[in-house]
Formats: C-alpha cells, structure tokens, sequence
C-alpha cells in the first residue's frame, strides 16, 4: 500500500513544474571524445540493468545511481584534460539538483496524502464496493484503464498511475496476472491520457510554456491518444483472466473520522499547485507544499477535537518508496551528464537535419522509451526547429505516449514498478512491447488522418 501511495505522488510530478533552467551543453564535439564514449557505455549498461530488475533481483535504483556517479566522474575528468572550467559542471548538477528537489517535493506531499488516505481506509472502503458489485476481472481492467485516462488529464499520469496501483492491487490481491496486465494498461492509458492536455503530462507543460502551442491546440490529440490506448488494451483484454475476484475477508462500509476532508483537501491542493503555475507564475511545489500546510493544520484541529482519530502526518511520510525516488534522482543526474556532452542536442540535430520533422517526430517517441520524455523533450525545444502546429501536436504526442513502449520510458512506468513491484516488472512491461508498439503506430496514423493540413 505505501508503494501505490509512492506512485500517487509520481503522477503529481507530472503537474506543471517550473520550467527546467535550461543549461548550454558542453561543445558537441566532446560526444567523440574517449571518456564521453565511456559516460554513453556506462548509462547503457545501467539501463539493462534497471530493465533486468526482476531477473537479477537487482533493485533498479543501485545500478542507476552507481552510474550517474561515474559519469560526472568521468565528466571532471573530460573537462581536467580539455581546460574547461569547473565551474560549468557545476553549474549543469545545481540545474538537476533544483529539478530533482522539485520532484522530490511533490513525492513528500502527495505520499503523505495518500499513505493518510490508506490509514483512514479509504482505499479499501473503494475496494469493498466494487468487490460488493460482483464485477468480473475483465470489467475491472477496463474500469482501471478508462479510470487512468480521463483521471490523468487532470490529474496528470504520475498521480494517476499510483492511485489505480493502490485499488489494483487490494481488488487483485489473489491474482498476479490481472495485477500485471492491468497495471501495465494503467501505464499505457495514463501516458495517453496526459498526452492531449497541457496539465496532464510535464512535456505537454513544457511545450506550452514555451508558447509551442496554445491551449486549445492540444484538444486535436483526443482521438489519436484515445486510439494510443485502445489499441493495446483491445489486445490485453484476452490476456486477463476470467472470473470474479473473491469479496475481502475483512470489509469496512466506512472510513476514519476525516475522511472526506482529507480528500477534499488532496484535490485541493493539486488545484492549488496549477493556480501557482497558471495564475501567480509562481513553481507549483510552492502550492503544494502550502497544500501539506493545510493538511497539518487540520490534523492540529483533529488532534484538539478527536483525539482518538488523530494522526500523525510525519508517520506518514516515512512509507517513501525510496526506490523509486533514488532512481529518479540517479536518471535525473544521468541524463543531464549526456546532456552536458552534448548526446541529446546532438542526436536532435542529426535527425531533424537529415530525415525532417515528419520521420525525426516519429523516432522522438523511440528516444523516449528509453531516455525518458522530459530530457528528450528539452532537447528538441532547445533546438527549436521551424515547424508548424501539426508537427509539434506530432512531436507532444509521440513524446508523450512513446515512452510507454518501455516500463523506464515514463514517470508513471517508473512509479508502477515501484508501487507494484512484485508484479508489475520491466520484462513484464518488454513482452507487450510490440502490441504497445502498434497501439504507438496507429495513434500517429490518426493524427494524420485527422489534424494534417
């Protein structure tokens, strides 16, 4: 249960979040560079490792963070030999460290909302309902599934991806494979469903902040993020096993005193961080942290007045899944050292110069599976290329969805492998790749047919 509440926190990372500084790389030339080479052979490694998770039984936070070390090593050694002052590595590690800390943020105040909303029995009063109802496995995984792309448009897919873990895993408990299938679909579907409004994924974010699109220019990606979705979860649905999971031994009909207010006061405070953004240009993490103020106050007001239904919201915040978090600080810290050499700036250019905006958009979403939407992202709108409103509604969709053909390819991928971990794993996520893959195809195909002018 803390894990769901881990990934509950994640999705909250896909809130907008201030725009990344965005930080000169060091000159494209040292990508040819021995030790650069070796910083690409290290982050590559690492990554098979993180993919080899359930198979090595190796946590995918160990091999990430021991690789995001050697490759600044590797980088102050680069820049010792060249005479570039240090101060630029610096400089670039301040930059990651304000985003980790951002993302960090959001973790602590949606874990706390969401390990509270588990004490008071929330989860498992939602659980009981639906077990009451006699709902049959396969009508769950679509519940799940359609649940995750409408609540992440809002919400966005992080929160999203970590809220249907939690009541996945309690209505699933007895059936591995409904747990699998369906928290993969959640992945896919969260990604689909953040990736046609400008809250609902941090690349949507940032090509809007950037003024790549307006708001309204997103609504054209419905249909093909709709079709990016149905597509694999039409082929996932005979995967699901048949039957009707067995009603909870132990069922509530209701939850703790509070309840209802802690609820109102989550939504609160997600609406609360968008007004930060959108209304006083100020970072939403400032809001939600404002948001974790009121929920002290209230448990201040709960501890005076009821004190047997009190709680204590820094018990809460000790069910971090702290996996999870060091594997975003250690790709977080990985991926700016490439970008430091100029891998990613690098690769934008060679694709959009030599094969144009149509094919180079596409292959954007491959990059994403793999080195996760955000960084590729800032990289294409530091390159800015000349294109108009159809190719950048291409670009925000194939960025946003691609990283689902990979469970590493995106926040809400990451956070379900921790929320669900013994379940839900990269190889699972591998074996579905190619129907993900198609599903990836036709929503372009879409766009196309729909939105080209």
């Amino acid at each position: 249960m803390p894990r769901l509440l881990s990934a509950l926190v994640l999705s909250l990372a896909s809130l907008p979040l201030p725009a990344q500084e965005i930080v000169e790389p060091a000159p494209v030339s040292l990508v040819a560079h021995p030790l650069a080479l070796a910083c690409l052979a290290v982050f590559v490694l690492a990554y098979v490792l993180v993919m080899l998770e359930d198979v090595i039984e190796l946590r995918k936070s160990k091999p990430i963070l021991l690789a995001s070390a050697f490759i600044w090593i590797l980088i102050s050694l680069l820049d010792q030999q060249l005479g570039i002052l240090p101060e630029r590595a610096k400089h670039v590690l301040r930059a990651d460290l304000v985003e980790y800390a951002e993302l960090f943020l959001f973790l602590l105040v949606a874990t706390a909302y969401v390990n509270l909303l588990d004490e008071r029995g929330f989860f498992r009063m939602l659980c009981c309902r639906i077990s009451a109802r006699r709902i049959d496995y396969r009508s769950l995984f679509w519940m799940m599934g359609w649940l995750s792309f409408l609540l992440s448009t809002v919400v966005n897919n992080l929160t999203t991806a970590l809220i249907v873990a939690t009541v996945t895993l309690m209505i699933g408990r007895d059936n591995p494979r409904f747990i699998s299938i369906t928290c993969l679909a959640a992945v896919i579907a969260s990604n689909a469903g953040g990736a046609f409004s400008p809250f609902g994924d941090i690349t949507t974010l940032m090509v809007w902040q950037h003024e790549k699109l307006s708001f309204t220019r997103f609504f054209p990606l419905f249909l093909p993020a709709l079709v990016n979705f149905l597509v694999p979860a039409l082929c996932l649905h005979w995967a699901v096993p048949k039957g009707i999971p067995p009603y909870p031994e132990v069922c509530l009909i209701g939850t703790k005193r509070g309840t209802k207010i802690i609820l109102f006061l989550f939504f609160a405070t997600i609406l609360i961080a968008v007004a930060f953004e959108q209304v006083f240009d100020l970072p939403p993490y400032l809001g939600m942290m404002a948001g974790l103020a009121l929920l002290m106050f209230y448990a201040y007001q709960m501890e005076r007045r009821h004190p047997e239904d009190s709680f204590d919201i820094f018990h809460q915040l000790r069910a971090v899944e702290w996996d999870t978090l060091l594997f975003f600080f250690g790709v977080v810290f990985a991926v700016g050292g490439l970008r430091y050499l100029g891998y990613l700036a690098l690769a934008s250019e060679k694709i959009y110069a030599g094969l144009g905006p149509d094919y180079a958009n596409v292959l954007v979403g491959f990059l994403s599976a793999v080195v996760d939407n955000v960084p590729v992202m800032l990289a294409v709108l530091q390159m800015n290329p000349d294109m108009d409103d159809f190719q950048w509604q291409l670009v925000t969709l194939t960025a946003g969805v691609g990283g689902s053909m990979l469970a590493v390819g995106s926040a809400a991928g990451v956070a379900m492998l921790g929320q669900a971990r013994e379940h839900y794993t990269s190889m699972v996520h591998l074996r579905w790749s190619p129907v993900i893959f198609l599903g990836y195809a036709a929503s372009i195909a879409v766009h196309y047919w729909l939105n080209a002018p």
